[in-house]
């Protein structure tokens, strides 16, 4: 979904190379953002330990001016403080934000039975002069397939 890894130049919309993922960070000095550096070409495993270390060194004020620039992408998670759903604010001049809320059981239909599933609430907001609602709703969607289906993050 390259629309949703762009910004806004003036009237020119530019469509970025490299995914460089801005994690907000709530921190004693307000919100901060470092950047996970190329992104989609690290496995999970080495997304987890770099993201770690990120948050980590961003609470503790150890994080380089550098490390906190030149994000295309942000993600944003207010789940840890119970939230449910929220209307995330664009990091400008990106073109969208991707807010999570928190995860928690609730009842599903599953092959004609009620049961509890963990579940998740995405919020996404985006400028409408990079991206449209159909595309929008097709980025949501492919998030929650592999959510849904993590085995295809391994594809």
């Amino acid at each position: 979904h390259p629309r949703l890894n762009a910004s806004l130049d003036g009237e020119t919309i530019k469509l970025w190379r490299r995914i460089d993922i801005g994690l907000a960070v709530d921190t004693d000095r307000g919100l901060l953002v470092p950047v996970v550096r190329d992104a989609d070409q690290k496995g999970l495993a080495k997304l987890a330990s770099e993201t770690k270390d990120l948050v980590e060194r961003t609470r503790r004020g150890k994080i380089t001016p550098d490390e906190l620039r030149g994000s295309t992408f942000t993600l944003t998670n207010l789940g840890m403080f119970g939230v449910d759903a929220f209307t995330p604010i664009i990091n400008l001049p990106e073109a969208a934000i991707l807010g999570v809320g928190r995860i928690k059981e609730r009842p599903a239909v599953v092959v004609g039975q009620v049961v509890a599933r963990p579940m998740v609430w995405l919020s996404l907001t985006f400028d409408h002069r990079l991206v449209d609602g159909g595309l929008a709703a097709r980025f949501l969607q492919r998030v929650a397939q592999l959510l849904e289906h993590p085995v295809l993050l391994l594809v």
